[in-house]
């Protein structure tokens, strides 16, 4: 059977100000990209989303950015190795405590925003961030784009590493993510995703936004969970991938039907 892990980015509300629909999402993925304060979240929302992954059996992994909750994390940064590092290490750890409180543990990390697509390349960044998950705990799993050289650099760290593809982003034909100013650079339509994302899964193929086929091996979806159709291509997501054999099941082995490598 072929198998294939949803997540999304989630406990991004901050105070009264709601963020997308975790409760509903929650229903349809098999991963929870849990953020750490310091692009988007808050302490008791943060907890509230861990309880409700937790009763739901969804795997959660610290969804950690840079320190940027004014730009929502996407803004570009230069942060010194010893910051970085020291940034890292601190929402994981912030994301541990309140799993433990809830009595769950996480077992991955997802970069967000700039910081996500920074160290996809930039080999400095990425070997602090590397450096920040071995040292507070080396058996986390780094979920990474698809193709980008941080992949090889951090298996070569001793990291487990599972890639992902973006059902909602459009490609370049190098692999990239298309830049969200860019027209195009998202996608909206839940059938257009469904159908893009099948052949993904199938076939380990999808078209560039030039129209250029590109392989992307690929364990993992990403469907943003910060727009208003987010619940809706998620939903349509998952009914494709059932409909056509596919099963949905997290990367982590032995936890809610997981265990794919």
């Amino acid at each position: 059977m072929v198998s294939i892990d949803l997540n999304s980015d989630l406990g991004e509300s901050f105070g009264p100000w709601p963020m997308g629909d975790d409760s509903a999402m929650l229903d349809l993925v098999s991963s929870a990209n849990i953020a750490c304060g310091f692009h988007a979240g808050d302490p008791a929302g943060i907890l509230s989303v861990i309880r409700e992954a937790m009763s739901r059996r969804v795997v959660i992994g610290a969804h950690v950015g840079y320190r940027d909750l004014v730009g929502f994390g996407r803004r570009a940064m230069e942060p010194s190795s010893a910051e970085l590092i020291g940034d890292v290490i601190y929402q994981i750890g912030a994301l541990q405590g309140l799993a433990k409180a809830a009595g769950t543990s996480i077992h991955y990390v997802k970069p967000h925003g700039a910081l996500y697509n920074t160290i996809a390349n930039d080999a400095r960044q990425a070997s602090d961030v590397i450096a920040a998950i071995k040292a507070i705990d080396p058996e986390l799993t780094l979920l990474a784009l698809a193709g980008a050289p941080i992949v090889q650099q951090a298996r070569q760290a001793g990291l487990r590493v599972v890639c992902e593809a973006f059902a909602d982003r459009a490609y370049s034909a190098d692999g990239s993510l298309v830049n969200r100013r860019l027209p195009g650079a998202v996608i909206h339509d839940p059938e257009v995703i469904a159908k893009r994302m099948l052949r993904l899964v199938k076939d380990r193929v999808i078209e560039s936004i030039d129209g250029v086929e590109i392989t992307i091996e690929a364990d993992s979806i990403c469907i943003h969970g910060d727009n208003a159709t987010s619940v809706a291509t998620a939903r349509v997501l998952k009914e494709a991938f059932i409909a056509n054999g596919v099963h949905i099941a997290s990367f982590i082995p032995g936890v809610n039907g997981g265990g794919r490598e």
